[in-house]
């Protein structure tokens, strides 16, 4: 029986481990890794730098004017996002960026733009996407679709764990938990693409998997779907 490569669409709340199980997946199938979020972010950034948030809400009409002038891309070595060609990936990783973007991705307009980017990327098969939509508006048809959760206090301290890694030594585990519970309720309740579980989906909680062992359910999901 021939294989195909095949289209994966990796959904799921804040801090669940999507991006850390589809990079995983990429790597084992060969396929290309893209993380859809980091797109939203890469934009919000871009209207930050530019001066267009303050604190609460985008000046939307100048973001309508200025937003020819974004280009996300991945390094295709590291995997980072490059906003207009420089590395942004650990800036748009701070919880300063987090709240912006999830409002940033409420916009139709950013959605639509950075939703045709997205198609264009996996338009040939072999891609992994991960983030809030993909499994239900990027690629509705995407041969495995997987719905990641894990409990809120779980994700809090996966959250709270990464930034103090990267050195943050400021942010609270309250502030973490705060923060995801705004994110949920935006991503769950907007009105353009909202977050929700696809109804071919593959629900998968990883509250108390190790990272081996939910890649290793991944992967034999993945190579079923090659084989059809």
């Amino acid at each position: 029986m021939s294989t195909k490569k095949i289209q994966i669409a990796i959904d799921g709340y804040s801090a669940c481990g999507k991006s850390t199980l589809a990079r995983a997946l990429a790597k084992d199938l060969g396929y290309t890794y893209v993380d859809s979020g980091a797109m939203y972010r890469a934009v919000a950034l871009f209207a930050m730098r530019r001066g267009l948030w303050d604190g609460d809400q985008f000046d939307l009409d100048k973001l309508r004017e200025e937003l020819e002038g974004v280009q996300v891309t991945f390094d295709p070595k590291t995997g980072h996002t490059l906003l207009n060609g420089e590395d942004v990936e650990s800036e748009i990783r701070t919880l300063e960026v987090s709240r912006p973007a999830s409002v940033v991705a409420s916009y139709d307009f950013v959605r639509t733009m950075l939703v045709a980017q997205q198609r264009r990327l996996g338009e040939a098969g072999g891609i992994v996407m991960d983030g809030r939509d993909i499994g239900t508006v990027v690629f509705p048809e995407a041969e495995l679709k997987i719905f990641l959760t894990a409990t809120p206090e779980v994700r809090a301290q996966r959250r709270y764990d990464e930034l103090r890694g990267k050195g943050d030594q400021t942010t609270t585990i309250d502030m973490v938990s705060a923060d995801l519970k705004d994110r949920d309720y935006r991503d769950s309740h907007r009105a353009i693409n909202p977050l929700r579980q696809a109804e071919d989906a593959v629900v998968i909680d990883n509250s108390v998997l190790s990272i081996d062992e939910q890649a290793a359910m991944a992967l034999a999901l993945a190579r079923q779907r090659e084989q059809k």
